[in-house]
């Protein structure tokens, strides 16, 4: 067996990846276990995915895989960034991928409902964004010579969310449907389509709004008796003081400070003995005794709940939910897994407000919360109360990411009806963007259609053109979704004599468009339907992810070809 391909991994993962091979043109070997790397013939092998979800194994395979054959294309999945940046730094040919950090940038802008996405193609930043037609047109009439990415169809059409995938510029569009163009962001905002600012261009909350809801948070974290002990042994400090300043008499008297000095030193139990009671009054003598008393129940007090506050791991966890109650306009994250830090790092760092609910109270991503000062409920997230505790009346979008689909289908419908006026009049935001991470692709489409949800996301999906790119030595430069369908982004190099070389733009599978292409140098954008591709140009395409990794691979048909004989 010469030039196949070799996938290790049980998952979802692994079998969309598997079954994008296949479709491909590639021969799939596929194994589970470090062992059967010899069995397959890593020797002979073009390309090795490790993609199951063992961080271990996955290293396992890599360095063993590299071992037996150095020029083997290595694709390694890592969710651990400490281990991924070490492989990265002398991988090889290959690449090193986190579906955490491939899919992340789609669940990100699904919260904040922006249809805007921004990617690097042939030196250019390209900028995908849509809007609504006014008018029925055709997209040409509408916006001229932009590049045309995908049409939804409006609630008035046969099919209302039907989404076009690379329409031609004569697609004729009605008022109401949703229309994606690809093109810079002056070109966007000349043809009349609105371009969002980019993300990391939001300023956090005024630091004046930050310390008035931290002293509010700290207000609510203590118990009230707390502030009765505080405000008697502030009563007793100050009757005590002005007591001993005119009381005292022996010789002089005392000044302001001493009486003040000594009512602290008797109420804090410390008695350093500097003043002596053995010539006063005896009610005077009396006061004194009682000092003592009080001050020593209202000093144990104050240290008691002082102690609570720093030790007590409930105070530690209700802090969480008490930190919710003062935000406004933020994002609910369900699920503190790798996927679900990363996605709050994102929202963190564009200045957006998160809170998250987690069920494990000892999960090991809560420390990297603490430090992103992200407020963190625990408790079920299927559970109506403790979703009411997130505020979802003052929340702009909802996004339930645990590693569990079952347990994010719950979530989500738990959450859909929560949102409905039926169930909580006082919310009724059915507005509010609902994301679901689910990962397996089938069970993503199957429950959007079934229950309605608009912003499903399989992880699956935005990850797998990566893998099956990598794999094939192919440019994949990002992804992203339009409605439910997924789009890939991705160059190739045109081989001569491959099917790409001499193909002319209007040849190009009807699902695909050509963005840009560069010869000799130079990038020539807008292609038109005449240009013909040669050997040696890289053509930049945009597309679903099928039909576009096929037709990356037509550039390198020759060379596989010539490969496999």
């Amino acid at each position: 067996m010469q030039g196949h391909v070799i996938v290790c991994g049980t998952d979802a993962l692994a079998n969309r990846i598997t079954e994008g091979l296949q479709a491909a043109g590639a021969t799939v070997v596929t194994i589970h276990e470090p062992g059967g790397l010899k069995a397959a013939i890593v020797t002979s092998a073009t390309a090795i995915v490790c993609a199951g979800d063992d961080d271990a194994v996955n290293l396992e395979i890599s360095l063993l895989a590299r071992e037996l054959n150095p020029t083997v294309r290595v694709v390694t999945r890592l969710a651990n960034s400490v281990l991924r940046a070490a492989v990265a730094e002398d991988n090889g040919p290959g690449a090193v991928l986190d579906v955490a950090d491939l899919a992340a940038p789609s669940v990100v802008e699904a919260c904040l409902a922006r249809t805007t996405h921004t990617i690097a193609a042939a030196g250019v930043d390209f900028v995908i964004s849509g809007t609504e037609a006014s008018r029925d047109a055709t997209l040409r009439e509408m916006f001229g010579d932009l590049a045309p990415v995908a049409v939804i169809r409006g609630e008035n059409a046969e099919i209302p969310g039907e989404v076009t995938p690379c329409p031609g510029r004569d697609f004729e569009v009605h008022a109401g449907d949703w229309t994606a163009m690809i093109g810079t962001a002056d070109e966007l905002v000349d043809a009349g389509i609105t371009v969002p600012r980019p993300l990391t261009s939001r300023t956090h909350r005024p630091w004046p709004r930050r310390v008035v809801d931290t002293l509010r948070v700290i207000r609510d974290d203590i118990n009230p008796v707390f502030w009765w002990a505080l405000g008697t042994s502030a009563s007793l400090l100050l009757g005590s003081t002005v007591l001993l300043r005119f009381a005292y008499h022996n010789p002089a008297g005392m000044s302001w400070i001493d009486a003040l000095y000594f009512s602290t030193e008797t109420i804090a139990t410390v008695g350093y003995g500097d003043f002596s009671f053995m010539h006063q009054p005896t009610w005077l003598r009396l006061w004194g005794i009682g000092l003592m008393f009080a001050g020593v129940t209202t000093t144990a007090i104050l240290v008691a709940f002082v102690a609570d506050a720093l030790l007590s791991r409930r105070l530690g966890n209700s802090s969480g939910r008490r930190r919710v109650q003062h935000l406004r306009n933020h994002i609910v994250v369900v699920g503190l897994g790798s996927f679900g830090i990363r996605v709050v790092s994102d929202l963190t760092a564009a200045g957006y407000d998160v809170a998250v609910i987690e069920r494990d109270e000892s999960n090991r991503f809560l420390s990297q919360a603490a430090q992103l000062d992200v407020p963190v409920i625990f408790g079920d997230a299927t559970l109506r109360q403790t979703l009411e505790l997130a505020r979802l009346d003052r929340a702009r979008a909802v996004a339930v990411l645990t590693n569990d689909d079952m347990v994010n289908i719950e979530t989500g419908i738990v959450l859909r009806e929560m949102l409905s006026p039926r169930v909580l009049p006082e919310i009724d935001r059915p507005d509010v963007p609902l994301v679901l991470r689910i990962y397996d692709r089938t069970l993503g489409a199957a429950v959007a259609q079934r229950f309605g949800f608009a912003n499903v996301r399989s992880t699956v999906e935005l990850a797998a053109p990566w893998f099956v790119g990598a794999a094939m030595g192919l440019q994949v430069l990002g992804t992203f979704s339009v409605g439910q369908q997924s789009f890939t982004v991705g160059g190739v190099h045109v081989d001569a004599g491959s099917a790409l070389d001499g193909m002319r733009m209007a040849e190009v599978p009807t699902q695909i468009r050509v963005i840009a292409i560069t010869r000799a140098g130079t990038t020539h954008r807008r292609p038109r339907r005449d240009t013909q591709l040669c050997a040696g140009d890289t053509a930049y395409l945009v597309g679903p992810y099928r039909e576009l990794i096929e037709t990356l691979l037509t550039g390198q048909a020759a060379t596989i070809r010539s490969m496999d004989s």
